[in-house]
């Protein structure tokens, strides 16, 4: 769940590693209120910035605050599995961390940074 602005979304994730689905639903600013209280003890604080990577690429750049505060995270969403070995990533995005459940968002939240 989060919010930007005056939206409010509610996100579903299934699946692990490279290939996953992930659904996100507007949500009412009051739903989003009535929620919020149920999220206690698992949020993150982070700002998001979306670097053209080419390719009708973006890299999602995260840098977090709070508890997390000092760690940065990138994501990039390809198309196809295909896409995402063709990648060349630049040299400044640092290790794949994609199969390291230590950054998902879901463990960040509980247990903190690696």
């Amino acid at each position: 769940m989060r919010r930007r602005d005056d939206s409010a979304s509610l996100t579903v994730k299934s699946g692990r590693g490279r290939v996953r689905v992930e659904e996100e639903m507007a949500i009412e600013a009051d739903r989003f209120e009535r929620l919020w209280p149920l999220t206690e003890g698992r949020r993150i604080e982070k700002t998001r910035y979306e670097i053209p990577a080419g390719d009708a690429l973006t890299i999602e750049l995260d840098v977090y605050a709070g508890d997390l505060d000092g760690l940065v995270t990138a994501e990039v969403e390809f198309a196809s599995e295909d896409a995402a070995e063709a990648f060349a990533a630049p040299s400044w995005l640092g290790p794949d961390v994609t199969d390291d459940a230590r950054y998902k968002n879901q463990r960040l939240a509980v247990d903190g940074a690696p």
